[in-house]
């Protein structure tokens, strides 16, 4: 064999390699599925950034350490409101919404939803700290900061009232959507007895920041919180890959990891 002809060879065998090589990692692209999800825009510290804005917060970092278990997909996130996430859910906009979702049997049958708990929601009562109150039995006769209409604070207070009708408490339902560290400041000031929110918002910060004479009780309820899958054929192996991840890393102690960082405290003691 010529040294021309072994040049020639070992060129074509290069060549041939490359073309496999490019193949190979034509093929892993196409195999690799992009997720588009939609987190909350504006819930500090569980997830904020708008359109064009990185996503940040405890369940973007819940995200992305799903992620990295799953290679065979790649997530791509930005943040949207409230009403726009399940909008864009059902439609197909979005494979996966999540924004501290609560289970509920309407939801069921109309996503996907993993039987793994991303996140808990420990709804707790704010008020200053010389008001003695504790629990919602010590909301009887106070002024309590107006709730979202339909939302799930509502109908928590709606549903403890009958529970419990020898207490009478007064809920009112508003739409004004003041944020919460305006209404903090509220209370501090007397104009409200006390406010009842979920405590993975980021209550504790704004008091601690503004040394506000308000306090946090221990939970009065507390609800698991999950991922919301638009339901179809190709997302049930999905939604199945990610319930294995959220068991695994909530198993390894990354989600009381993420958990200390954005809200200070382990919610993964009280997810069920």
């Amino acid at each position: 064999m010529t040294s021309k002809s072994s040049i020639s060879r070992r060129r074509l065998g290069l060549a041939v390699g490359g073309v496999a090589i490019a193949l190979a990692a034509a093929s892993f692209a196409q195999d690799v599925r992009t997720i588009k999800i939609a987190t909350a825009a504006e819930s500090k510290p569980l997830s904020w950034g708008a359109i064009g804005v990185e996503p940040q917060g405890y369940e973007p970092d819940v995200l992305k350490a799903i992620n990295a278990k799953l290679p065979q997909y790649k997530f791509v996130m930005e943040g949207a409101a409230d009403i726009a996430q399940e909008t864009g859910l059902a439609t197909g906009k979005y494979d996966i919404a999540t924004g501290g979702y609560y289970r509920a049997p309407a939801r069921e049958k109309q996503f996907l939803i993993p039987e793994a708990p991303i996140g808990a929601s420990l709804i707790k009562i704010y008020s200053r700290k010389d008001s003695g109150i504790k629990e919602m039995k010590d909301l009887v006769g106070k002024k309590i900061v107006p709730v979202t209409a339909g939302g799930g604070i509502y109908k928590f207070a709606t549903a403890w009232q009958e529970q419990n009708p020898d207490y009478k408490i007064e809920i009112t339902a508003s739409s004004a959507g003041i944020p919460y560290p305006d209404r903090l400041k509220e209370v501090e000031n007397g104009k409200y007895d006390a406010l009842v929110l979920p405590s993975n918002l980021g209550e504790q910060t704004v008091i601690d920041q503004q040394k506000l004479n308000v306090q946090a009780s221990e939970p009065v309820a507390i609800n698991n919180t999950f991922m919301l899958i638009h339901r179809s054929e190709e997302n049930k192996a999905l939604s199945a890959d990610i319930d294995k991840a959220l068991k695994e890393l909530k198993a390894d102690g990354t989600l009381a990891k993420l958990s200390q960082k954005w809200f200070g405290e382990d919610i993964t003691t009280y997810m069920k």
